[in-house]
């Protein structure tokens, strides 16, 4: 059964490969038809029904691309679609919040110091909170509210940082973030599914047909772009932001979250006005700088962090790996050779705030751990990084035999 974890983490990381690739492939082709579309120009040569042309160069070739806001008058046997991109960024995403945060709720999705729900629960509220976060977007955007796209996008963002307070108050810090990008996601994904997709295909039809268009379909469809737009970059920061707790693992990670919104407009504002040839307005990298000096400054104070442990109980969950006759070995070992780093208060230089946010100074911590632990410190020499508080491998193999212990196999 041990080698469940071994599969499970492979399982993972496949997972992740394949969300990094299509979500690559989704951001690249968004910003590529974004940066070209702000960048046609209208000439007088142009074909009739052309709205703009572009001349690029790129590998060795030169392109001449022009953009027909209807269809041409013969339409081409060939159409390609830019859409499974997004679709499959999304199902890989979900796949792996399937793998990580629901696998394993009861470590990195449920903090019962936050909520003291069950497995089943918490992931119910979880997939609640993408359902309906969508439906309420897309009420927003056919009210009349749509009618002011600025109008619209502060009420959009008030919605996102009020998302940002509440996953705090559900789950743990590390959860919140990861939900605020899948919250972020899912609207994006929708968009380009239920809105923008079956919009494009309706004119098609329409001009195959024969008929004239409704210009509105076009006009929507440019609405939800401009928001996946503007999302693109936050998304990003909430998927990395596992990986390190000075951002989600504070006490005001929600406001660091609604100021990373921000951060996503104005870099993005830099390229579309650049791109559009409207000049390069600097100001927004100062701002942008300005929002991250204040975000690196709430991540430190006060130091009251997410989820602090208040006693050293451990869950009935992870009781079998601290009952077992291997552990007050394994506790010795990683207060001596992980705990300078792996602390409230680490002591080893260079290291403010625990690798991850993951503490082992007691019971509790060790044992929720585990399978982290033999993953990374066991079956592997991760941990620590250069082995620089020399683990031998008889330290590693105690490791190896209290989780495969614990969990019922004989040690090899």
């Amino acid at each position: 059964m041990y080698e469940y974890a071994i599969a499970w983490e492979w399982l993972a990381f496949a997972a992740r490969w394949f969300h990094v690739i299509t979500a690559i492939a989704w951001i690249g082709s968004s910003f590529y038809f974004i940066a070209l579309d702000l960048g046609l120009v209208k000439r007088p040569h142009l074909p009739p029904g052309a709205y703009g042309e572009e001349w690029q160069v790129h590998g060795g070739g030169f392109y001449h691309i022009q953009k027909y806001l209807v269809a041409p008058a013969q339409m081409p046997e060939h159409l390609t679609w830019f859409k499974y991109e997004s679709y499959f960024t999304w199902l890989s995403g979900f796949l792996m919040m399937c793998i990580v945060y629901y696998g394993g709720a009861n470590l990195f999705l449920i903090d019962r110091h936050v909520l003291d729900v069950s497995v089943p629960v918490a992931i119910i509220i979880s997939l609640a909170s993408l359902a309906v976060g969508w439906i309420i977007y897309d009420l927003l955007c056919k009210s009349p509210l749509s009618n002011n796209t600025w109008g619209l996008m502060i009420v959009l963002y008030a919605v996102l940082v009020f998302m940002a307070w509440g996953y705090t108050h559900l789950f743990t810090g590390r959860a919140a973030f990861l939900h605020l990008g899948a919250f972020t996601a899912t609207i994006m994904s929708a968009n380009v599914f239920m809105i923008i997709i079956p919009n494009q295909k309706i004119v098609v039809a329409d001009l195959i047909a024969g008929r004239t268009p409704d210009p509105k379909y076009g006009r929507i469809a440019k609405q939800r772009s401009l928001h996946n737009n503007y999302l693109t970059l936050p998304v990003i920061f909430f998927m990395l932001s596992n990986h390190y707790p000075l951002a989600f693992g504070t006490a005001y990670n929600w406001v660091i979250a609604a100021l990373v919104f921000l951060m996503g407009v104005t870099i993005r504002h830099w390229f579309n006005t650049t791109h559009a040839r409207q000049g390069r307005p600097t100001w927004t990298w100062i701002v942008t700088l300005v929002l991250f000096i204040v975000i690196i400054w709430l991540s430190t104070v006060p130091k009251v962090l997410t989820g602090e442990k208040e006693a050293n109980v451990v869950s009935p969950a992870f009781q079998q790996f601290a009952s077992d006759q291997h552990f007050p070995a394994v506790k010795q070992m990683i207060s001596t050779r992980c705990s300078m780093c792996h602390a409230a208060e680490p002591v080893y230089e260079g290291i403010v705030r625990a690798p991850k946010d993951v503490r082992l100074e007691n019971d509790e911590e060790i044992a929720m751990h585990a399978r982290e632990i033999y993953i990374q410190a066991g079956r592997s020499h991760a941990m620590p990084p250069g082995n620089v508080t020399d683990v031998t491998p008889e330290e590693r193999k105690l490791l190896v035999a209290w989780f495969e212990s614990s969990i019922g196999e004989k040690s090899q």
